[in-house]
């Protein structure tokens, strides 16, 4: 890791900051903080023909670089993180899968030191409260309504670090489970799901304020049956989750979220395996086999989509490339909003003086050429 400078100045890129982009602007580090000044001796990096944006923040993610979030080791964890920071992810939250409730429990003790050390932003729990009918890469024999007592035994077990948990409202103590995780301040996320539209708007009533990777895992959209899909997009309260990986989504669907959502309710999201930044082979995401091949994750056993290999550098150059999407609408995506919705956006999430000297390079083309994190160069900066 390069040594950090007390102060320097990013100058000449193209800034993005809350207000919009400028160009040929400047952003000052000094030590692990953004800054407001520069003194006369610091340091001065000639950041010019690129961009300057904010560390990416995902908040759904369940592993990479070969080790995964929902059964490794402490290391397994870290080396995980260091994958994804490398690819622009500063602020990462940890999600498991669904398994028995102990050792759910047990993994929640595991991360939750991860959090309270500054490694990961939070623990999301996907699983076990979802739908035996849009269970996806979840095992159905480990599958349970959510019972608010043992959704507050999660809550219990991760020491106060859970940030969100993923539930089908439409079960047996769905509307009183959503009620618990809005009283204890944890996001509570509809998905894996197979609610109609109203079951939908009575958990989005009671609390419910994401969509967990939306037009995956749920019913798709009907004109007589709109089901989850048009009562997510369409209620203010609601952020919804995308993978656009190109394998989750069909850019339709991508410009139809954004389109009715609007920049300010989209959070784009990994929803990584064990084998983002990795490769091709045979990995396990918790009890079930999945192959990798091309890139696609898929169950051994059924052939469903088991998450992606999704890194959000990936998802952030496919939004400008192929979606054309407003380069400040996808840093709303992949930072700013997710920011907000885990309450860290006093710290990350913007280039604003006073946060978290998180930020990526990236060239004309969108590919990584630099990552700040918290004032140490993790990547690069590769310039020219």
């Amino acid at each position: 890791m390069a040594a950090r400078a007390e102060s320097t100045v990013l100058t000449g890129a193209r800034v993005v900051l809350p207000t919009g982009t400028v160009e040929g602007g400047r952003v000052i580090v000094e030590g692990r903080r953004i800054a407001g000044a520069a003194p006369d001796d610091a340091a001065v990096l000639d950041l010019s023909g690129h961009w300057l944006v904010p560390g990416f923040v995902d908040m759904h993610n369940h592993g990479g670089g070969g080790a995964s979030f929902t059964s490794g080791s402490v290391d397994d964890v870290l080396t995980g993180i260091r994958t994804h920071r490398e690819h622009g992810t500063t602020t990462l939250v940890a999600s498991t899968v669904t398994g028995e409730m102990d050792f759910l429990a047990q993994r929640a003790s595991v991360l939750s030191e991860l959090v309270e050390q500054g490694d990961l932003a939070g623990i999301h729990f996907e699983g076990p409260f979802i739908s035996p009918c849009r269970k996806g890469a979840h095992s159905e024999a480990l599958l349970r309504d959510p019972n608010p007592a043992e959704v507050r035994k999660l809550l219990d077990a991760a020491r106060g670090t859970a940030r969100m948990v993923t539930l089908a409202t439409e079960l047996p103590g769905g509307i009183d489970s959503v009620r618990l995780l809005a009283e204890h301040g944890v996001i509570a996320a509809i998905g894996h799901t197979d609610a109609t539209y109203d079951q939908t708007v009575e958990a989005i009533d009671a609390g419910a304020t994401v969509a967990t990777h939306l037009f995956n895992a749920m019913p798709p959209l009907g004109h007589r049956t709109p089901g989850p899909i048009a009562a997510l997009l369409e209620d203010e309260r609601v952020t919804v989750e995308l993978i656009n990986d190109g394998t989750h989504l069909h850019p339709a669907a991508l410009e139809l979220a954004f389109h009715r959502a609007g920049g300010g309710r989209v959070a784009f999201i990994t929803d990584a395996m064990d084998a983002a930044g990795f490769g091709d082979g045979l990995y396990q995401l918790g009890p079930l086999a999945v192959e990798v091949r091309d890139g696609v994750a898929r169950l051994v056993e059924g052939g469903s989509i088991a998450g992606s290999t999704l890194t959000l550098d990936t998802a952030f150059k496919r939004a400008a490339t192929v979606d054309r999407l407003p380069v400040e609408e996808i840093v709303q995506a992949v930072s700013a909003n997710p920011a907000k919705l885990l309450g860290v956006d006093d710290r990350v999430g913007s280039l604003e003086p006073g946060k978290d000297a998180d930020l990526v390079v990236l060239d004309a083309d969108f590919s990584v050429k630099g990552v700040l994190y918290k004032g140490d160069w993790v990547v690069g900066p590769e310039l020219g």
